[in-house]
C-alpha cells in the first residue's frame, strides 16, 4: 500500500502553505494513506463513527468555537477523547490561539498538531492536491509514450517490434517523446492515467544498431515531455496473414491501467509500412472523435439509411449510363409499365416518316435520327418523360 509519513508530507515543498508544528514530535513517523482529508466535528462531541485516523484531520474555526463554548473540564474531555484515536495528524486553520487542551490532548498521544495560517479551504485543497500526487496507485508497463497532436499514444507490442522507431520517427515529424523500454502510470482523480519516465531513462531512448540516444541533446527541449496523459494504447502486432484486425472501427476496445479503461487499437507492423503516418492518423483520427465526428460509425449509418431505399429511389440515384447499360439485362425482370400518353407516344405513318432533326441545345438525342418502328412503353418515372425520348421535331397535327 502507498503511503507517506507526516514528517516528508509537511517537507515537501510542493504544498503550498505553511503550517507550524505545535506538539506530537514523536509521531512524525505516522502515515497517510487517504488522499482526502476529514473534518469529524462530530468526533469532538463524542460521535467517533466514520472516523478514519490514517486520513489528516482538519480543525476549524467552527470546531474550535464548539471547543471554546464548552466548560474547561469538558473540554479536555473532549481533546482527549478526539486524540487517543490513534490519529495521524491534526491541522488547526486559521486560528492564532489553539485551545490549551487540544495542545495538550496531542503533546500526550504524541499526535503531530499543525497550526496553518491560511483558512481551511485553501488548506484542504493544498493537502488534496499534494496527497493525490503522493499517494497516487502506480504501476509501470514495458513500452513507449510519446505526445502526437496532444494525445498521449502508449506503445505496446514485444520486444523488438519497432516501438523506439516508431517513437524516432514521431519525433522527426515534430511531435514529443515521455517516456521509452519504462513507462510509469500514475492514477489520477477523476479517472485519468498519467505516464512519465524512469528517472534514470528520462529522454533517453534505445535503438537497436545505434544504441542509446539523448532526445534532448539531440532535438533540443521541445522534443521531450515530462508527463502526459495516456489517451490511447496502440498495440503493435506483428502482420499474420491468418489473423483477421479490426477494419471498420465501428466498436470501441479497452485496455485496463490501474482499473481505468482506456482505448485501445491494434495496428499490424509489416515491412515497408509507415507506421509514423499510421500513429498520426491514429492521433486525427481520436481528436476528430472527440470533436463528435466517428467516421466509421457515419459512414455506417449511410450505409443502414441507403439499404433502405426503394428499388426505384436507388435508379434515380444512378447515372444514365449505368442504367442503360443494365436495361437489356433486366428487361424482364421489370413489371409491365402501366399505359401513359406520355411516356408512349403514338404517330401516324405521315407523321412516323418524318426526319428527326437536331435539338436546339446539344448534339442529336440517340442518333441522327428516330429508329423506324413502334416506339417502346416506358414507366413514367417521377411524372416526367425520360429525356431519351423526346422527339426532335414536333409531329405535325399535334397542337397540344
Amino acid at each position: 500500500m502507498v503511503d507517506v509519513t507526516i514528517g516528508e508530507l509537511v517537507e515537501d515543498p510542493r504544498l503550498g502553505i505553511a503550517l507550524t508544528r505545535l506538539a506530537g514530535e514523536g509521531g512524525l513517523d505516522r502515515p497517510v494513506r487517504h488522499p482526502r482529508v476529514q473534518k469529524s466535528g462530530l468526533a469532538l462531541a463524542g460521535h467517533f463513527h466514520g472516523v478514519v485516523p490514517t486520513r489528516v484531520q482538519v480543525l476549524g474555526e467552527t470546531e474550535l468555537s464548539y471547543l471554546d463554548a464548552l466548560a474547561p473540564d469538558v473540554r479536555g474531555e473532549a481533546a482527549r477523547g478526539f486524540f487517543s484515536l490513534g490519529l495521524s495528524c491534526v491541522v488547526v486553520s486559521h486560528r492564532a490561539l489553539v485551545p490549551r487542551a487540544v495542545v495538550s490532548a496531542a503533546e500526550a498521544t504524541s499526535t503531530p498538531l499543525y497550526l496553518s495560517e491560511a483558512r481551511s479551504s485553501r488548506t484542504i485543497n493544498a493537502l488534496h492536491a499534494l496527497l493525490d500526487e503522493r499517494l497516487a496507485p502506480t504501476m509501470q508497463l514495458h513500452g513507449v509514450l510519446v505526445d502526437v497532436f496532444g494525445i498521449g499514444l502508449l506503445l505496446l507490442g514485444k520486444s523488438g517490434i519497432g516501438k523506439s522507431e516508431c517513437a524516432v520517427e514521431l519525433v522527426l515529424r515534430g511531435h514529443r517523446l515521455v517516456a521509452d523500454d519504462v513507462v510509469k502510470c500514475e492514477w489520477r482523480p477523476p479517472g485519468m492515467v498519467f505516464g512519465c519516465a524512469a528517472d534514470m531513462l528520462r529522454h533517453h531512448v534505445e535503438v537497436r544498431g545505434l544504441g542509446v540516444l539523448n532526445i534532448k541533446d539531440l532535438f533540443g527541449v521541445t522534443a521531450v515531455r515530462e508527463r502526459k496523459r495516456i489517451d490511447m494504447v496502440v498495440q503493435l502486432d506483428e502482420w499474420n496473414e491468418k489473423k483477421e484486425y479490426d477494419r471498420l472501427g465501428v466498436d470501441d476496445q479497452h485496455f485496463m491501467i490501474l482499473h481505468t479503461p482506456i482505448k485501445l487499437v491494434t495496428v499490424p507492423v509489416r515491412p515497408g509500412r509507415d507506421m509514423g503516418a499510421m500513429l498520426e492518423m491514429a492521433a486525427r483520427n481520436e481528436l476528430l472523435r472527440r470533436a463528435g465526428r466517428h467516421s466509421a460509425r457515419e459512414l455506417l449509418a449511410r450505409l443502414e439509411e441507403n439499404a433502405g431505399l426503394t428499388p426505384e429511389m436507388a435508379l434515380d440515384d444512378q447515372p444514365e449510363s449505368v442504367l442503360g447499360a443494365g436495361t437489356e439485362v433486366e428487361a424482364d425482370r421489370l413489371p409491365a409499365p402501366a399505359p401513359s400518353s406520355l411516356a408512349s407516344p403514338h404517330w401516324s405513318d405521315s407523321e412516323r416518316s418524318q426526319p428527326a432533326a437536331k435539338p436546339v441545345f446539344g448534339g442529336p438525342v440517340h442518333g441522327a435520327s428516330r429508329p423506324k418502328g413502334p416506339l417502346p412503353d416506358l414507366p413514367e418515372r417521377h411524372g416526367h418523360e425520360s429525356s431519351a425520348w423526346i422527339p426532335a421535331v414536333r409531329p405535325k397535327g399535334d397542337d397540344s
